[in-house]
């Protein structure tokens, strides 16, 4: 059993606890001490000859006392070149005795532990000018540290050298000079802590959102969409900031610039046509050729950004695209609890891609040579394939599915295209089930389950479907049933029936984030006292009291080399960035001029960052743009029973107005919501109908029963400079 925590299986396996308690504290000949470990991540690792330790106060305790560098690994489980180096470097059993002999090996999941791996990935970039996984630090046994790369073979290669030639000069030095490592290592936090001091400055302005859109606009690719050449990132944020930027300003290309990405994107490669889903991102310029790895906050964002598009510009496909991600999800990607897992691996029996890539013979084999005809037409499958081994750039004879042209377009000419390939695609997605399928991450991460509620809890709303509202209210009520400790805070992680790991700032981030999306899709008033109390411990927890912001680290947590304070996006919002929007759409659901200057605290503490890379926090932005209004609010009095709520509630919903939050008061749950939002006390059905007060800055209307003269005053109060 040497390897059997390899990658390839359909999930990690972890140790029964029956089999863990036979074994010794070091993991017994077979295993090292990864194998105790609940992390898919560390499990792949367990098997491997290098004496693992995980993150720990032993591990930094031995190397103290044996006067040992630290070797510290950072990846996760469905990371392609992760699997690569475990294969070359750390299965090696020369690699491995000189890393037993010479350093303390540590391996870090980056999912479980993301403030790890932003203090060392932070490190690598100021050292090295590029990042990446997997993550390789060597440091001092006080955690400083003073070698960063990312992959690294065995062997070098040219003028980069691998782990055989590298290893060895490192404990050199550390025996003949180490005041130069130390030297260097002391270099590096000084210049690590200097790097996470914000910078506020004045109020950020209407002008730094048209910076942000310039700057887009000038790296826009027009032929395929998407900013730049390659590689290319979803970005839905990005997206989003550019659908409510462009519905503000009244901005058309803005609008154009968002839509045409997402309809390139379900084109490409980057989308599983025949299983649906988005993968991790596109080495090219045409969204061809991907890293096929899917991560669960990839699929709730697109499908967030997929669902502003359709109410901003109208398009179904957007609605469609949507729906098919989430039918990914919830076919693929969600737990008998109820929770969302985290990832599938890019690879399969060692190939990237694998499971995803056809040959024509397989097309013709199983459906004959008409239809096979018809599927290698419409996504390009070439007789020499159009997949390029990575390594060797190579075809193999496999190709991606990729669209030349949208299901929509082609319909116009070929009427029934798409009522064809669906009933293709069932066939094609069985087939491809009995392949040896990629590894599951099965952990649930409460940050990446609060995006996916949100997604959920939006499109039930947006796209009128109970099944989607009804997952996300399984998936809430699962996390804060089941990842809080006693004090009421978040916890991390859950795994195989263990919630573990303290939570950080986009735990609670997010979470809200998903909470306030839900609370809209049900008008149900327990998930928004949810979010109430869950923003209030995240402020107490991480808030930075002296320079404003949000810290990503509790102020109690473990102490690392230093608490890191940031704003800009990377593939999910900032934990700040998603905080701030947060605070200001619960400042207008509860009336609440507190937690608004909580709102802006955050972004002035960010002001100088954000005016030199405004397109670096788009998430931001839309806070930004929230902030400085037009916003409006909508209380909707009256029960169901009473005439007109239901269709009120459905009309509002209806509108695309980023600006404007709702409040439904039935008389059932009066008292609830005036404990919650006092401002909303007066309200009341009239003469027996439910009633609409439409309010700008809670100054509001006389009270309407009529849903036309409802959605006239919403249009008033998101104009600029109307009542």
């Amino acid at each position: 059993m040497k390897h059997g925590m390899s990658a390839h299986g359909r999930r990690a396996a972890s140790l029964s606890r029956e089999d863990a308690a036979a074994l010794p504290a070091d993991g017994g000949p077979e295993y090292n001490r990864l194998i105790f470990e609940k992390s898919p991540y560390l499990l792949q690792h367990a098997g491997n000859p290098v004496d693992w330790y995980p993150w720990s106060d032993e591990a930094f305790a031995r190397a103290a006392a044996e006067d040992k560098p630290v070797f510290l690994s950072i990846g996760y489980a469905t990371c392609h070149w992760c699997h690569v180096m475990e294969r070359e470097a750390f299965e090696d059993e020369e690699v491995a005795a000189i890393l037993n002999s010479g350093f303390i090996c540590i391996k870090v999941d980056r999912e479980e532990r993301p403030d790890i791996d932003k203090i060392y990935m932070t490190a690598c970039q100021a050292m090295t000018r590029s990042g990446g996984w997997p993550l390789t630090i060597i440091m001092t046994p006080d955690k400083r540290p003073f070698f960063a790369g990312t992959y690294i073979p065995k062997t070098g290669v040219q003028q980069h050298p691998g782990l055989l030639d590298l290893l060895p000069r490192v404990l050199s030095l550390w025996s003949d000079d180490r005041e130069r490592l130390t030297g260097s290592a002391d270099e590096i936090v000084r210049v690590l802590r200097g790097l996470h001091t914000a910078t506020g400055g004045e109020r950020i302005d209407e002008a730094v959102l048209d910076e942000a859109f310039a700057g887009l606009r000038d790296r826009f690719d027009s032929r395929y969409g998407g900013f730049g050449q390659a590689p290319k990132f979803p970005s839905p944020h990005t997206l989003i900031f550019l659908l409510r930027y462009g519905h503000r300003r009244g901005n058309d290309r803005a609008l154009e610039m968002a839509a045409f990405t997402l309809e390139h994107m379900r084109m490409g490669g980057i989308f599983d046509q025949v299983g649906l889903g988005m993968h991790r991102y596109a080495t090219d310029r045409e969204w061809l050729l991907p890293h096929f790895e899917k991560m669960l906050y990839d699929q709730a964002l697109t499908v967030l950004a997929c669902l502003e598009a359709f109410q901003a510009v109208g398009e179904e496909c957007h609605a469609r695209t949507a729906r098919e991600i989430l039918s990914y999800v919830l076919r693929e990607l969600t737990s008998p609890e109820g929770g969302f897992y985290s990832a599938e691996d890019a690879d399969s029996e060692g190939e990237e891609g694998l499971y995803y890539l056809w040959t024509p013979e397989e097309l013709e084999e199983l459906l004959g040579e008409d239809d096979a005809g018809f599927v290698r037409r419409l996504f390009g499958v070439e007789a020499g394939g159009n997949f390029r081994d990575q390594s060797t750039g190579r075809t193999t004879g496999r190709s991606i599915f990729h669209l030349k042209e949208s299901l929509e377009r082609l319909s116009e000419t070929e009427p029934g295209v798409r009522e064809r390939w669906e009933v293709i695609r069932p066939v094609l997605l069985d087939r491809r089930s009995r392949r040896a399928h990629p590894l599951l991450d099965d952990k649930i991460l409460t940050d990446w389950n609060g995006l996916m509620i949100a997604a959920l809890a939006r499109a039930g709303m947006v796209l009128e479907n109970d099944d989607y509202t009804a997952a996300a209210a399984r998936a809430a009520a699962f996390i804060l049933r089941t990842m809080r400790n006693e004090e009421g805070r978040l916890l991390k992680r859950y795994r195989e029936g263990e919630a573990a790991l303290p939570a950080h700032l986009e735990d609670y981030a997010f979470m809200v984030w998903g909470l306030i999306e839900l609370y809209e899709a049900t008008f149900e008033a327990a998930w928004l006292e949810e979010a109430v109390a869950l923003n209030e411990r995240m402020l107490a927890d991480f808030r930075d009291n002296e320079n404003g912001g949000l810290f990503f680290t509790s102020g109690d947590g473990e102490e690392l080399l230093f608490r890191s304070k940031e704003i800009f996006d990377d593939a999910t919002p900032s934990g700040n960035s998603a905080a701030a929007l947060n605070l200001l759409r619960l400042a207008r659901l509860t009336g609440s001029s507190g937690l608004e200057r909580e709102a802006g605290v955050i972004m002035n503490a960010f002001a100088g960052e954000i005016r030199r890379l405004p397109m670096g926090a788009t998430h931001l932005l839309s806070a930004v743009m929230f902030s400085l209004g037009p916003t409006g609010e909508v209380v909707i009095a009256g029960s169901e029973e009473e005439r007109g709520a239901r269709e009120m509630l459905r009309a509002v919903r209806r509108v695309y107005a980023p600006g404007l939050t709702v409040l439904y008061k039935p008389a059932d749950e009066s008292t609830r919501i005036t404990r919650l939002a006092p401002f909303t006390e007066p309200f009341c059905p009239v003469d027996g109908n439910a009633a609409a007060y439409v309010c700008r800055n809670f100054s509001c209307s006389m009270p309407v029963t009529d849903i036309g003269e409802m959605l006239a005053l919403i249009t008033a109060v998101q104009t600029p400079g109307g009542r």
